[in-house]
C-alpha cells in the first residue's frame, strides 16, 4: 500500500474505524481528493435507528507531538504556520506519521531529532487522542521525553523552525503563548506532572 515514495496512503477507500461506537458504522464512501498531507472522502454512515447520514471526511495518517524536557527546561518550537496565516507558532515538536510501517514512537523519534537535535533516554506515550473529530481522522500520540541528550541531525530544507529552551518555572508564559491545539495539551499535561 502506498505511493511508491514510503509514505502511507492517506487516501485509501477504506481508511478510519468502519464501525464506532453505539452501532455508527460506515456503509459507503468515495474518495474525492487525495493530496500529499490529507485526503477527503465523502462518507455515508448509518445510525442505530437506520437512517443515514453523509459527511465530508478528511483523512489524515495521524501524527505526533512530544514534549521533551530535561528537568529545568521544556524544548519547544517557533515555525511558520502558512495555513493559519501565523509566521512563528509556538509549538511542541510534531510531525506526521507519514513513513510506511513507522510506529508512533519511531515517528517522535525521528521528529525531535529533526526538529531539535535532541534524542531520549526515556519515552513515555501519555495520550492519544483526535485534533478535530467532527471532520478528520488524525489523531494525535503525544509523547514525554526526558533524560535529553544532542544528535547529530539537520532539519529538512523545507522547514523554517526556531528552536526555544522555555525553563520550566516559566511554563504558563509558553502555555499563555501557545495557540496550537495538541500543543496546549501537552504543556497543560505537563504542567500537571511537574
Amino acid at each position: 500500500m502506498g505511493d511508491g515514495g514510503g509514505h502511507r496512503d492517506q487516501g485509501r477507500d477504506d481508511a478510519g474505524p468502519a464501525r464506532g461506537e453505539g452501532g455508527l458504522h460506515r456503509v459507503g464512501g468515495k474518495l474525492v481528493h487525495k493530496g500529499p498531507i490529507a485526503s477527503v472522502r465523502m462518507d455515508t454512515f448509518e445510525y442505530p435507528d437506520g437512517s443515514t447520514s453523509t459527511r465530508q471526511v478528511v483523512v489524515h495518517p495521524g501524527s505526533v507531538a512530544i514534549i521533551p524536557h530535561d528537568g529545568r527546561a521544556v524544548y519547544l518550537v517557533r515555525q511558520p504556520r502558512e495555513p493559519v496565516g501565523e509566521a512563528s507558532l509556538l509549538e511542541l515538536p510534531a510531525g506526521k506519521l507519514d513513513v510506511e510501517g513507522e510506529t508512533p514512537l519511531e515517528c517522535a523519534r525521528r521528529e525531535l531529532a529533526e526538529e531539535i537535535g535532541k534524542a531520549a533516554g526515556d519515552w513515555r506515550e501519555l495520550k492519544a487522542f483526535y485534533t478535530s473529530p467532527g471532520f478528520a481522522t488524525e489523531r494525535c500520540h503525544l509523547f514525554l521525553a526526558t533524560e535529553l541528550y544532542d544528535v547529530d541531525s539537520e532539519p529538512p530544507d523545507y522547514e523554517r523552525i526556531e528552536i526555544v529552551r522555555q525553563p520550566l518555572d516559566r511554563l504558563d508564559e509558553a502555555i499563555a503563548d501557545c495557540a496550537d491545539a495538541a500543543s496546549l495539551v501537552g504543556l497543560l499535561m505537563l504542567r500537571d506532572l511537574l
